[in-house]
């Protein structure tokens, strides 16, 4: 297996992890099932720690869509099999224009599935817009899937462009454990361009942190025994490198906090349902967990319109 393949196998890992827990009812996602088959049950600490991870993503989404009256965009970079757009959709959401974007490997199974999916294709589809697939990739009026590396920005530009990206609009852009799989200069690249092109974005990153202690190189020799190197581990030491890495790159302003304080932010009435689907009699390696992964976001706002007033 090469890394890539590797790299690619995390998401049919979290994917599963996310069927799991919407089996048990830890949130609602009914759009999951289509892309992913039903799987054994997880851990307790493995469901409530993708509970706060979709949970506290979803938050600053939410708030950049309200910020921006949904005429923004989002571009998920890395998305997998990532059901947002869909729940977006059915919330009355969805913004102007949602791009996702991952390896061809990735698109190509993402398209196939939605276009062999009859509910999935009907949301797509509108009177005055066709749903288009290109090889791996899909058009519409307002979601696209498109296939490019990550690490090539001027292929990333190119495939975006085709996607009709409005670099005047506000833009949302979100990786959830993407970065790390990337060399430090290509992520820097990336990073470094956003600000520079966009007149007002916002970016927000779930990824590891504290990665230098013990639990953290036990967690990194795990992943590097599946074939990941991680060549950007360096921003994932602590959350003051997690905000350096923007605040370093042309972005105004940044913070990172780690899934303990983000899971403690969410409304109480909710964690109080949830914490009672499964009995959890242990938190020390929930905690653990949730101590080594953090939100990390970001905003350059030349318009004024206010991303800067997002926060947990």
């Amino acid at each position: 297996m090469s890394e890539d393949d590797a790299i690619r196998a995390t998401n049919d890992d979290a994917s599963t992890c996310k069927r799991a827990a919407v089996q048990l009812g830890y949130w609602k996602d009914p759009y999951i099932n289509y892309f992913i088959r039903a799987s054994e049950r997880k851990a307790p600490e493995i469901n409530r720690g993708f509970y706060a991870r979709v949970k506290g993503v979803h938050a600053l989404l939410k708030q950049f869509l309200e910020i921006t009256k949904c005429q923004g965009q989002i571009v998920n970079l890395g998305a997998g099999f990532d059901t947002t757009y869909w729940n977006l959709k059915d919330d009355g959401l969805a913004p102007k224009n949602f791009i996702e974007v991952d390896f061809q490997g990735v698109t190509s199974r993402k398209t196939y599935y939605i276009q062999h999916r009859k509910p999935l294709l009907e949301r797509l589809a509108s009177e005055d817009s066709e749903v288009k697939f290109v090889d791996a990739d899909l058009h519409s009026k307002e979601y696209h899937i498109v296939a490019a590396d990550l690490r090539n920005l001027t292929e990333l530009k190119t495939k975006l462009s085709e996607c009709n990206i409005d670099y005047s609009l506000p833009t949302c852009f979100l990786t959830e454990c993407v970065l790390i799989y990337m060399p430090a200069d290509a992520s820097t690249n990336l990073v470094q361009w956003i600000p520079k092109e966009f007149s007002s974005a916002f970016f927000v990153n779930y990824e590891q942190v504290n990665m230098g202690d013990r639990f953290g190189k036990v967690m990194l020799d795990n992943l590097r025994g599946r074939g990941c190197s991680l060549p950007g581990i360096d921003h994932c030491m602590s959350l003051e490198t997690q905000k350096q890495r923007f605040l370093k790159n042309g972005w105004e302003g940044a913070d990172a906090i780690n899934m303990v304080n983000v899971y403690r932010s969410l409304p109480q009435t909710d964690i109080q349902r949830m914490e009672r689907i499964e009995f959890l009699d242990e938190l020390e390696l929930l905690t653990q967990l949730q101590e080594h992964y953090a939100i990390t976001y970001a905003s350059v706002d030349r318009l004024n319109i206010g991303l800067d007033r997002i926060q947990f």
